[in-house]
């Protein structure tokens, strides 16, 4: 007996009770916890969601890497030996448009391939066509890979062919060598033109790359493991 009523203290001491006045709070604050997405021990916290906004000037941050690798590789390599660093004539001058161009076009061209992962485990590369994807170096006489029926073109592609040669035209137009070749004393106005239209070109691109994403992975972009 003496146990017993000593537990009882020992609860009425742990458990006050809760007056009338104190059960609406007390209700209320139990639905606001119920309402509360729970979260499991030790997991981390849920990243923020990224606005368009965020996420394009992250975009113009790295305008680059919109490009394809060769592309640029390419353009960093061989416009100092074009261009003679900067100082053209006739000549160099228009070999520099030339390189130029097919650097755009190269732009374009792979914005129109893909790649999958075989049924070998193996990456291979395509055009992307109307009815699915054409496969360069595919192995004759091997299996067809399955659903290539989704790899078949669409409007965004024309997008992306677009806004890719705008870009490496922002990536020229901010090159120096490029700059002295085509516009070796250039006006004030004309000055001001090339340090603020690249930008403004840039993140207009930025914005329609977020607009119109695509889940291509062609020749000279980076190949993820989910593609």
């Amino acid at each position: 007996m003496a146990a017993s009523s000593s537990s009882s203290s020992v609860r009425q001491r742990q458990a006050p009770p809760v007056s009338a006045q104190q059960q609406p709070q007390l209700l209320l604050r139990e639905e606001q916890q119920d309402l509360l997405p729970k979260q499991e021990p030790g997991a981390p916290p849920p990243s923020p969601q990224r606005s368009p906004l965020s996420q394009a000037l992250t975009s113009t941050a790295n305008l680059a890497n919109l490009l394809p690798t060769g592309t640029l590789l390419a353009f960093n390599l061989l416009s100092p030996t074009f261009t003679n660093h900067g100082a053209c004539d006739a000549t160099t001058a228009l070999l520099t448009r030339g390189l130029l161009a097919l650097l755009a076009l190269s732009c374009v061209l792979a914005s129109f391939t893909d790649s999958l992962k075989g049924p070998d485990g193996r990456v291979y590369y395509g055009v992307a066509t109307p009815r699915g994807i054409w496969l360069i170096d595919y192995p004759p006489g091997a299996p067809p890979p399955a659903d290539t029926a989704r790899y078949r073109l669409a409007f965004v592609d024309f997008v992306h062919a677009a806004l890719s040669v705008a870009v490496f035209g922002v990536v020229a137009a901010r090159d120096k060598n490029v700059v002295m070749c085509f516009y070796p004393a250039p006006p004030k106005e004309t000055e001001e033109v090339l340090d603020i239209l690249p930008l403004g070109v840039g993140v207009l691109c930025s914005l329609l790359f977020v607009a119109f994403p695509t889940t291509r992975h062609g020749i000279g972009y980076p190949v993820t493991n989910g593609n």
